[in-house]
């Protein structure tokens, strides 16, 4: 540790770090084998210390080639500086990425240390699955709006003078309509992208939620939805909330449509004080819930996640991974459960303040 470090500057430790390390010495020797290589290997990092690091970590290729019969770092070209990451197998077969680095006492000098970074190839494989299920969900969304845009504009542009004014209305609605889910198709693209980036930009003013509430109500019923489909309780004293009123209205049209398509009954939306506490700040909670199936037990944990859908498996899965992220990118939180008759209800707090306060 710099000496120049203050006072409450804390050293970091092998053990502190997220990926595993093992640090040999210029004869071989394990001298560092930190608890996560412990996990990643099964060893117990202290049974490791001294041991030769080709015995204590007899990686293999996938293709069967043992890793030090085909790497021996020791007797490596003295101008390499390491390997860059490579899939190997531990005993038994688990997979890890290792990555090499060979730290020499001078350049084109003899081995001083050797030090190997070790992470669970399961992480990256999940990563992997989960932009290939991306793709593949996006291009299912994609495909029956714009075959649709297709259709229709390419029977016009050929048949154009058959048409009545009134069937050339009606097909260019359900283009515009077709190209409006595009759009919000990237627009939820674009959103996922900030929020695993950290991104997500919050422009912050006065927003009354109530009013908000009642707006997406209102849409809703001008829709076609009846009236009595919907009750709204406004508990009174709200404090004032400062947030971005367009991630507020795709927060509430979010859980909102949710309600609708998957639930039954009445849906209710609640509006209440959060007092501050310990954990927490004064702040305005927002509950939606129904009187539909509900979500099932087991998927409860899953709902915040990205791809996961009701039982009709409708929608690109991403509607409430964005709540999640727009919610907590305001200070706020956000849950699942179920309602007191049985259907699903999300609750959503938001944290009081003003622009100063909030920065």
């Amino acid at each position: 540790m710099d000496s120049a470090a203050g006072a409450g500057d804390v050293e970091m430790r092998p053990d502190d770090l997220p990926d595993g390390l093992v640090i040999a010495d210029e004869l071989g020797h394990i001298r560092c084998f930190n608890a996560e290589a412990g996990r990643l290997t099964g060893s117990v990092p202290t049974a490791m210390l001294g041991r030769r690091i080709q015995e204590a970590l007899p990686l293999e290729h996938t293709d069967g080639r043992r890793w030090w019969l085909v790497t021996d770092p020791y007797q490596a070209s003295a101008g390499r500086s390491g390997e860059p990451e490579h899939h190997l197998l531990l005993p038994g077969g688990k997979e890890v990425l290792v990555t090499t680095r060979y730290l020499r006492t001078a350049p084109g000098g003899p081995l001083h240390r050797l030090v190997l970074g070790l992470r669970d190839a399961g992480t990256r494989h999940r990563d992997e699955r989960s932009d290939a299920e991306l793709i593949a969900t996006v291009a299912h969304e994609l495909r029956s709006p714009l075959t649709s845009v297709k259709g229709f504009t390419a029977t016009m542009l050929d048949k154009w003078e058959r048409f009545t004014d009134d069937q050339k209305r009606l097909m260019l609605q359900t283009v515009d309509s077709d190209a409006d889910r595009v759009t919000r198709l990237i627009t939820e693209l674009l959103d996922v992208s900030r929020i695993d980036s950290g991104r997500l930009e919050i422009r912050r003013q006065p927003v009354q939620l109530a009013e908000a509430v009642r707006r997406h109500v209102e849409t809703l019923v001008n829709g076609g939805l009846p009236a009595d489909r919907f009750t709204v309780r406004v508990a009174a004293d709200l404090p004032g909330v400062w947030a971005d009123p367009d991630k507020i209205d795709q927060v509430l049209g979010n859980l909102l449509e949710n309600a609708v398509r998957h639930g039954a009954g009445t849906v209710t939306i609640e509006l209440d004080r959060v007092p501050p506490g310990d954990h927490h700040q004064e702040g305005t909670a927002v509950t939606v819930s129904d009187e539909g199936p509900g979500i099932p037990e087991e998927a409860m944990h899953r709902v915040f996640t990205r791809f996961w859908r009701g039982s009709d498996r409708s929608g690109t899965g991403l509607g409430l991974y964005i709540v999640k992220g727009i919610v907590e990118a305001h200070g706020g939180t956000v849950t699942a459960g179920h309602g007191a008759r049985g259907g699903a209800r999300f609750r959503f707090t938001l944290p009081a303040g003003t622009p100063a306060f909030m920065v």
